[in-house]
């Protein structure tokens, strides 16, 4: 990693970019965010005060163990700006998710064992899946990625009603409903 010498109090994008590993765009984008911020010289070139190396090591660490950009740029925000932060900001900055990263370590383990049971299911999906949603009632009736229409329709039954007999010969022409149906809410694995 190039080293910037002590005198040099800011950086250019190229600089800050060798430095924190970050791509250029990203840095852009994250200054975009409100992430980071930048001055901008007499010929429109940015420069990032020595601090930035931080936001953005702080920044690639939260969004790898999924934080959102909205949730990073405010505790961003609480940082001083007529100051360095100091390693005692960033404790508490940190401290402050400490609960959150506790719920996704928890979410994660669930789903790590339970992930063939979802995956099994059919739903694929995060958002219904009992692992996420685990008061849903229609996960003990039904699993699978559609609601069928019967089921939107009326309350919740166990079994489905039979299917009406076909001509022979002529194959049976699929439910129109079930292929444009709803994702099932309660996918159970």
């Amino acid at each position: 990693m190039p080293q910037i010498p002590e005198k040099i109090h800011e950086l250019t994008v190229g600089q800050l970019s060798a430095r924190s590993g970050a791509a250029v765009s990203a840095l852009h984008f994250y200054e975009s965010k409100g992430l980071i911020s930048s001055r901008r010289t007499s010929g429109n070139q940015r420069r990032f005060t020595r601090d930035a190396l931080r936001r953005v090591a702080f920044v690639r660490a939260a969004q790898r163990v999924g934080i959102p950009l909205a949730t990073i740029r405010e505790a961003l925000a609480e940082l001083p700006e007529e100051r360095t932060p100091t390693k005692d900001d960033w404790a508490h900055l940190s401290q402050s998710w400490r609960t959150e990263l506790d719920e996704r370590i928890k979410q994660l383990n669930r789903l790590r064992d339970h992930l063939t049971d979802c995956i099994g299911c059919g739903c694929l999906s995060l958002e219904s899946c009992v692992l996420s949603n685990p008061d849903d009632a229609f996960g003990e009736v039904a699993t699978g990625s559609r609601l069928l229409p019967e089921r939107r329709r009326g309350p919740a039954r166990s079994a489905r009603k039979p299917a009406p007999d076909r001509p022979s010969g002529r194959a049976a022409e699929p439910d129109r409903g079930a292929r444009e149906g709803a994702p099932d809410p309660g996918c159970a694995g």
